[in-house]
C-alpha cells in the first residue's frame, strides 16, 4: 500500500489529524481503538525500550525493528515515526528511510538538532547550520519513493524559528514542525511563515507548547496534531498506584471491578492483532481554519 500517499490525503482534509503517541506493541494495541493514526514516539521509545531519557540512545536498527512489528499488526492505520536527526550521519539517515518505507511507515520525522540532541522541548538542544541541515534533508527527500518527511526545526528563538519554517517550507518536504512553539501567537506567526506547507504541532504533558483542543488547533491552521507521550505517561501513574495498592493490601491482589483489565480483556485486545483488519477509528476535527491567525 502507498502509506504515504494515504497519510498525505488525511492531512489535506479539512480539520487537523491527530497521531497518538505510542511506546510499545500494548500501547499501539489500545491506541489503535480510538485513532487512525499512531506516532512512534522517540522519547517513549527510549524510555520503554531502553529505559534511557530522550538524549539520542535510541539505535536505528531498533526503530525499524519496532516498525517491522506494528505494520501488520495495523495495516490500516497511519504510522508517522521519529527518527530523530536520521541518527547523526546523512548516509545513515537516507539508509534509514528506505528501510522505513519498506517497514511499512507512512512517514518520518527529521529534526535539524546538533548531537548530542534533546527532546525537543528539554533545556539545551543545539541546532545544525541551516544550509548542512537542508542539504540532509534534500539527500533524504530524494531518497523516498511515497514515504511523507516531516522537516523539523528546534530552533528556540523566535526569529530562527520563523526563518526556519520559511525555509522548510520551500525545501520539498509535506510537512513542517517547529517543536517546543512558546505559544499561540508565535504559532501563527509560523504558520504564515509555512505558507501552504502543512504544519505539524507537537503537545507533550509538560512541554513548552500551549495545550490546545483539537478545534483550536484546526482554527490556527495545523494539518497535523502528535500527542507524544499520553500512553507512556498514563502507563507510569497507573502502575505507580496499582503497585502503591498492592503494598498497602499486604501483597493481596484487588477483586476485580466491572469493566477492569485482566486476563481476559488483555487477551481479547491482543488477539486483534493476530488477523487484523484495516479499522476506522479517526477524531480529525473538521473545524473552519484560518491560516492567518
Amino acid at each position: 500500500m502507498e502509506y504515504g500517499r494515504r497519510l498525505r490525503e488525511a492531512i489535506a482534509e479539512p480539520g487537523t489529524t491527530p497521531l497518538i503517541g505510542i511506546h510499545d506493541m500494548y500501547s499501539a494495541s489500545l491506541a489503535a481503538r480510538h485513532d487512525d493514526g499512531l506516532f512512534v514516539s522517540g522519547f517513549g521509545f527510549a524510555a520503554s525500550y531502553y529505559g534511557l531519557p530522550d538524549i539520542g540512545f535510541v539505535a536505528w536498527p531498533d526503530m525499524v525493528a519496532f516498525v517491522e512489528r506494528l505494520r501488520p499488526a495495523f495495516p490500516g492505520h497511519h504510522l508517522l515515526v521519529d527518527i530523530d536527526d536520521g541518527y547523526a550521519d546523512t548516509e545513515v539517515a537516507c539508509h534509514v528511510v528506505r528501510r522505513m518505507e519498506r517497514a511499512g511507515a507512512s512517514g518520518v520525522v527529521l529534526e535539524d538538532q546538533r548531537r548530542p540532541r534533546r527532546c525537543g522541548h528539554a533545556d539545551g538542544k543545539e541546532i545544525l547550520p541551516l544550509p548542512e541541515y537542508l542539504d540532509k534533508l534534500r539527500r533524504v527527500l530524494e531518497s523516498r519513493k511515497d514515504l511523507l518527511v516531516v522537516a523539523r526545526t528546534d530552533a528556540v528563538d523566535e526569529a530562527e524559528m520563523l526563518r526556519r519554517a520559511e525555509a522548510l517550507a520551500g525545501s520539498g518536504a509535506d510537512v513542517v514542525l517547529v517543536d517546543g512553539v512558546p505559544g499561540v501567537q508565535t504559532l501563527r506567526r509560523i504558520r504564515r511563515a509555512a505558507g501552504a506547507t502543512p504544519l505539524l504541532f507537537n503537545q507533550i504533558a509538560g512541554g513548552r507548547s500551549p495545550q490546545l483542543s483539537l478545534p483550536e488547533l484546526a482554527g490556527l491552521g495545523v494539518d497535523m496534531a502528535i500527542y507524544s507521550t499520553p500512553c507512556l505517561f498514563a502507563a507510569h501513574e497507573a502502575i505507580e498506584a496499582a503497585l502503591r495498592a498492592l503494598k498497602a493490601a499486604d501483597g493481596r491482589l484487588p477483586a476485580p471491578e466491572a469493566g477492569a483489565a485482566g486476563v481476559a480483556e488483555s487477551t481479547r485486545l491482543l488477539e486483534r492483532n493476530l488477523a487484523p483488519a484495516p479499522r476506522s477509528r479517526g477524531t480529525r476535527t473538521p473545524a473552519p481554519r484560518d491560516p492567518a491567525g
